[in-house]
């Protein structure tokens, strides 16, 4: 299955991070999108439980008005 990437992120990092992150990457021949996108979809994953409790929270928030 293949997933459009159709949004963009900017972010601001300390140069250094950014070196040393980018020289990783390469060392371990993997594009540096690759591994954020991979971080991403863990992190995600690991706190979908609060970003679902904080939906329901809202939807019901949002009822009551």
């Amino acid at each position: 299955m293949i997933v459009r990437k159709d949004a963009g992120l900017n972010i601001r990092i300390e140069k250094r991070l950014r070196r040393d992150f980018l020289e990783i990457c390469r060392v371990e021949d993997k594009p540096a999108a690759q591994v954020l996108r991979e971080f991403m979809r863990s992190y995600v994953k690991e706190h979908r439980e609060l970003l679902q409790g904080m939906l329901f929270r809202n939807q019901g928030e949002e009822a009551e008005k």
